[in-house]
């Protein structure tokens, strides 16, 4: 796999990937490969190596914005914090919803126990987590979702679909059924800049969401 041929945009401030599925920007526990296995190969003529700005699930593709120096990363990690940057997501649900769209405002809290490990749960004194979506598609007893965040919480829209939807996404491990691989992603992003058009990308709808049917744009 080489996520040089999977660059969405780069300029001499910023880059954005199609990340794979199965591929975690943080070196895991396991010791398997993650984006920092790759990245010297993202320089592009750069000496310092890209660094990512926010994270995907390991299961979650596309878009992921990296910053090509430190100031600019900043910059950027300002921007998320400020709530400035759009991303748009596109997920498989595990069935169908009663509605077509909505606003889900559930707050989330990290739990963790010896038996289950963490995750993430809705709890009123968690933090503040806003999710609008609507449905974009049917196929075969499932629906495509289009979902475009307020916040960007761990695992939002993971549990967002599961608790204020009623239907979680396809194959999700934790909060769904499992069975499958996770069909959730990063279909879209843009960051604003002061003095430069602003960072813009749209990654293609993977194959495994084609094979089950869906399309889009």
């Amino acid at each position: 796999m080489l996520l040089a041929d999977r660059v969405l945009f780069i300029d001499a401030e910023a880059m954005v990937l199609d990340k794979p599925a199965g591929l975690p920007v943080d070196r895991p526990r396991d010791g398997s490969l993650s984006l920092e296995n790759h990245i010297d190969a993202l320089r592009f003529g750069f000496e310092r190596l890209p660094q990512a700005v926010h994270r995907l699930d390991r299961d979650t593709s596309g878009c992921l914005l990296l910053a090509r120096n430190p100031r600019i990363h900043k910059k950027f990690q300002q921007a998320f914090e400020r709530g400035e940057v759009t991303k748009t997501y596109l997920a498989v649900l595990d069935g169908i919803p009663k509605e077509a769209d909505g606003r889900i405002d559930l707050p989330l809290n990290k739990v963790s126990t010896a038996k289950d490990g963490w995750r993430m749960i809705v709890e009123k004194r968690g933090k503040p987590s806003v999710t609008n979506w609507e449905v974009a598609g049917f196929a075969n007893g499932r629906a495509l979702v289009r979902f475009t965040p307020e916040t960007g919480r761990t695992h939002q829209l993971r549990v967002h679909a599961a608790s204020g939807i009623g239907v979680p996404i396809l194959g999700d491990p934790v909060y769904g059924n499992g069975g499958t691989p996770m069909l959730l992603h990063a279909y879209s992003l843009s960051v604003p800049r002061e003095n430069h058009p602003a960072v813009a990308a749209t990654a293609p709808l993977p194959q495994s969401f084609i094979d089950l049917g869906f399309s889009y744009g």
